[in-house]
């Protein structure tokens, strides 16, 4: 049997959520994983919720749907309260901690508080939180490797934006060793 690994990205329209679960997604499938990339918004786009399932997988996809996540990013505190529970026992949540000012009240998953907002606000590129915390839940989960996640990245990002690549990566390289 492989590995497969259910990761549910959740915040608000406009951080990136539906790109971060694109670029997880591309990454998987650019190293020869089976992938399904599945987003889901509300109907205000910018400011309402949005979230994004990504599965990477050995084998077949049978559902892209996902109840019990083993990975949950948020980066929204309605985020967190709506998903906090749904994460298998033994799973990871990462939190974006500049923008929800509270802990997580499981003990029985691992839990990662990245000052996402924070370090992309630090590296004057406040709209890339979304990258910081990939960083962060690559290292927190092994899932896959930068090198690995560079190709997602590069496969995500639009031509007339491939200048971006390199910045993308310098977050996510943060988020990775913050």
């Amino acid at each position: 049997m492989g590995k497969t690994t259910e990761i549910m990205i959740a915040g608000f329209g406009g951080q990136g959520i539906l790109f971060s679960g694109k670029v997880i997604a591309y990454a998987g499938l650019m190293n020869n994983k089976e992938v399904s990339w599945l987003p889901s918004y509300g109907p205000e786009m910018r400011g309402g919720t949005a979230n994004c399932h990504i599965i990477i997988s050995d084998e077949p996809v049978g559902s892209p749907i996902i109840v019990n996540p083993d990975v949950l990013i948020v980066m929204n505190k309605p985020s967190l309260e709506k998903f906090e529970n749904a994460v298998k026992p033994g799973g990871v949540i990462i939190i974006d901690s500049t923008l929800i000012d509270r802990k997580v009240t499981r003990d029985d998953v691992t839990v990662k508080y990245v000052d996402a907002t924070q370090i992309a606000m630090d590296n004057n590129s406040p709209k890339l939180a979304n990258m910081v915390i990939i960083g962060a839940m690559l290292k927190a989960t092994g899932v896959m490797t930068l090198d690995e996640i560079k190709k997602g990245v590069e496969k995500s990002t639009p031509a007339s934006k491939a200048h971006l690549v390199d910045s993308n990566m310098g977050l996510i390289s943060a988020g990775y060793n913050g």
